[in-house]
């Protein structure tokens, strides 16, 4: 097969090139609609219980992620001059407008839909001649007085409601809670919100002298969407960097890097356009598929060229070795890819849809950049001039020898000391992997002294959190929230106290603190009288809260149907393994509040959602990585035809993966979703090295026909250069993602770099060694075919005749190095 592609590659290299060409020019223009993706991941799948609950929230109430707080601590905020900025600070936000494209047409439009603050509160008046409360604003004007600051300060700490949710006063703290227009949020126009709003907030530092803090999910995601698109420019530059280096130092040739990373750099535009045609957007994960295409693609540059150059050594005849490196190494490169890409292609069985995601575009794009290297770097070699003795000097690296010989040294008089070396890793990685804790914070994978971290724990300690939380109340029957002498708004009174047991969560909002705040509006504004009346109390009430005016007022707490209430809580970023806890206790107490034959009750929000998301993650990655090793298994089967080959082959890609493990419980790297990904990545490229080197150990057992300890040297000394090169490459290529700010993106890269690391030292010492050690238990005769690896025979070369490159009047000149 490989002698047939290799003909049709090289007898059509000008309609292959030009075909790539347009296919290149196609996909740019793809790659140009690429667009950053605003929304908080999903984790979950569709057909998760947990994900079902969120989105019938979502429905009946609306998205509860669209609010962003911003704080203060000052205990002369109620100072004239410090009041009025606060109340300037308060009414600019709700004038903030951001250009906006919508149905095509551009427009402006008012992207801050409230601002509520201390400086613009609203109170209810009774109105007892139309039976109704009036929603007045208890700030009416700016103030001109000390005088009225202090008369308001005073009616406003008389209304209970608000202290836990606009002040807290026992810190002097203060917020505004800013609820930002959804349809601006989640498009690319998000920047202007920002923008605008850290251009006011830097005035009213500047003006006050006092430091303001900002939070919430919306600012959150807006802020890591922004790294992302930076660190993705920052991680292809550094890539490039990288590998041309690693080139350079490796080949001494202009030419050999150059169109090395050409090919790399198509394999990115493609991966651009294929993001686009999948109609996907760029996320933490497929933000990392750009430069993951230069790291993986260019070992297969190596592997061609090293073999390019080594053939051309031999006999001098270009065109021969061209043809020869297409059949040689197009197989072992083919199925190399193959490996990494099932790597990836696992986290298509997860369901959570930012991993299939990234599990679809990464295992296509790693095939894609397979074929373009195995078509571009043949094609291109063969328009360029012959390569002179620089060139092929570095196939002469006599450091790179010495390090061979050593490597031999080693497997041939010190297997012993190897296997128990080999022993003893293991042991201390298992005793690693058993001090590994998995967690989840939605901001764990930023610095601890990064500004939105150090602002969250301000509202954390201030305000309880940010965090949404919500129980969600079902009476099963219409007009159930007050139908039997109100009881249910009893229960969740007596729910309210029991979470307020818990100091994780903030006041919460709900109908029973609007009755409330209602009631002492109806008894005249006395803050004794905010309670929940008794039933009599709440019948005078109920003819004032049901007019449309009033009702409109409650309905983002109850649906239309007086059926389904909230109560909605924020909390602080706890943790995923806190969070467990926390709701293991608290599920029980509500059952006992709310009997399950009466209510339906759910616990969602994207507090909850986070979590479930994260411990569905960590629990399909001992699936995804069984499945890697399954999968990957399967093909090396097909390959070497001798299952006792295939266990051995996956021992030294097995232990490199203990030993990541065991790194993150010593060094304290916890499971969380940004590190799950490692382990099913790091396999499938671990494996490539091991099938390169068992290819060629058959190739040379197969030509000695007796004697295994010959062939396992040969393949040593033939691949170990390339190995070397390729997992160089490898390791420092994911070492760029240790520039990334996000702590998540820094583990990836370093373990994965650690992983590789381990991989080709035990590629280089214990499988030579094992194959060594079990000599004739491993080399069966169903090894020795290879039916599905044809190996190349020397008596079986290419007939010139059948091969006729014809020439091409305007060649593509040579460039000089």
């Amino acid at each position: 097969m490989w002698f047939n592609l290799s003909k049709i590659i090289l007898k059509n290299r000008l309609v292959i090139l030009i075909g790539i060409g347009v296919i290149t020019i196609m996909m740019s223009f793809l790659a140009l609609s690429t667009r950053m993706s605003y929304k908080m991941a999903q984790m979950l799948p569709k057909t998760d219980s947990t994900y079902i609950d969120y989105q019938n929230f979502i429905s009946t109430f609306g998205v509860d992620g669209s609010v962003i707080v911003i704080g203060i601590k000052n205990e002369k905020l109620f100072e004239l001059s410090n009041f009025n900025a606060w109340y300037d600070l308060t009414h600019d936000l709700k004038n903030i407008k951001v250009p906006f494209k919508k149905n095509g047409k551009k427009t402006v439009v008012n992207c801050i839909t409230e601002a509520l603050s201390i400086a613009n509160a609203y109170t209810l008046t009774r109105n007892d001649t139309k039976k109704q409360f009036d929603l007045e604003q208890l700030v009416t004007k700016r103030p001109t007085t000390q005088q009225e600051v202090d008369s308001l300060k005073t009616v406003l700490y008389s209304y209970p409601f608000y202290d836990g949710f606009l002040y807290a006063d026992s810190s002097h703290a203060t917020l505004i809670a800013v609820t930002l227009n959804r349809e601006v949020l989640d498009s690319k126009y998000r920047t202007g919100i920002f923008k605008a709003l850290d251009k006011l907030l830097v005035e009213f530092e500047t003006s006050t002298k006092i430091k303001v803090h900002k939070s919430g999910l919306p600012y959150i995601r807006a802020n890591s969407s922004t790294k992302v698109a930076d660190e993705i420019k920052i991680f292809l530059l550094l890539s490039i960097l990288i590998t041309a280096l690693i080139l350079y130092l490796f080949f001494r040739s202009f030419k050999a890097t150059l169109y090395s990373l050409l090919v790399v750099c198509i394999g990115v535009i493609w991966s651009l356009g294929i993001l686009v045609l999948f109609g996907y957007e760029i996320t933490i994960l497929t933000g990392l598929i750009p430069p993951l295409i230069i790291v993986i693609g260019i070992p297969n540059c190596i592997f061609l060229l090293n073999n390019y150059h080594t053939e051309f050594k031999n006999h001098g005849n270009k065109i021969k070795s061209l043809s020869r490196v297409i059949q040689k190494t197009g197989n072992a490169i083919f199925l190399t890819n193959t490996t990494t890409a099932v790597g990836f292609a696992t986290f298509i069985f997860t369901k959570s849809a930012i991993l299939v995601e990234f599990g679809i575009v990464a295992a296509i794009d790693v095939l894609v950049v397979f074929f373009l290297s195995i078509l571009l770097i043949p094609i291109i070699f063969s328009f360029l001039n012959e390569p002179k003795i620089k060139h092929t000097k570095h196939l002469e690296n006599k450091l790179m020898e010495k390090v061979v010989e050593i490597l031999v040294k080693l497997v041939s008089f010190h297997r012993k000391k190897i296997y128990i070396s080999t022993i003893v890793i293991v042991g201390f990685g298992f005793y690693g992997i058993s001090l590994i804790t998995t967690t989840g914070n939605i901001v764990d994978d930023l610095p601890t002294h990064d500004p939105i971290v150090t602002d969250l724990k301000f509202f954390e300690m201030n305000f309880k959190g940010v965090m949404p939380f919500e129980v969600v109340i079902d009476t099963k029957k219409k007009n159930g929230v007050f139908a039997d002498n109100a009881k249910t708004l009893y229960k969740i009174k007596k729910l309210q106290k029991t979470i307020a047991e818990y100091p994780q969560f903030s006041k919460p909002l709900s109908i029973v603190e609007a009755i409330q705040f209602s009631y002492q509006a109806y008894k005249k504004g006395k803050p004794k009288f905010y309670i929940l009346p008794p039933a009599t109390e709440l019948n005078k009430l109920k003819e004032y809260i049901t007019k449309d005016s009033t009702r409109k007022d409650f309905s983002s707490f109850i649906d239309k149907n007086n059926q389904i209430t909230r109560v909605s809580f924020q909390m602080a970023d706890i943790g995923t393994k806190e969070m467990d806890t926390l709701l293991t206790e608290i599920y029980p107490k509500i059952d006992s509040i709310f009997d399950p034959k009466e209510y339906k009750v759910t616990v969602t929000g994207t507090s909850v959602a986070f979590l479930k998301g994260t411990n569905y993650l960590v629990e399909n990655l001992i699936t995804s990585l069984a499945l890697a090793i399954l999968l990957i298994a399967t093909i090396m089967s097909t390959l070497f035809s001798s299952l006792r080959m295939v266990l051995i082959s996956l021992i030294p890609n097995i232990i490199p993966l203990i030993t990541t493990a065991a790194l993150m419980g010593y060094i304290g790297i916890p499971i969380k979703p940004s590190t799950i990904l490692i382990f099913s990545i790091a396999f499938g490229i671990c494996v490539d090295d091991t099938i390169h080197f068992l290819a060629k150990y058959r190739e040379e057992l197969k030509k000695q026909k007796v004697g295994i300890k010959k062939p396992v040297l040969l393949a040593l000394r033939e691949t170990g250069k390339s190995m070397i090169y390729t997992s160089t490459v490898l390791v420092f290529g994911f070492g760029v993602f240790t520039a990334s700010s996000f702590g998540g993106t820094i583990a990836l890269g370093f373990l994965v770099s650690f992983t590789l690391l381990m991989a080709i030292l035990t590629d280089l010492l214990l499988l030579p060694s094992l194959l060594l050690s079990l000599d004739k238990a491993l080399t069966t005769k169903a090894f020795k075919k290879e039916p599905l690896f044809d190996v190349f025979d020397e008596e079986e070369d290419i007939e010139f005749d059948d091969l006729e490159v014809k020439p091409i009047v305007h060649q593509t000149k040579d460039l000089n190095d």
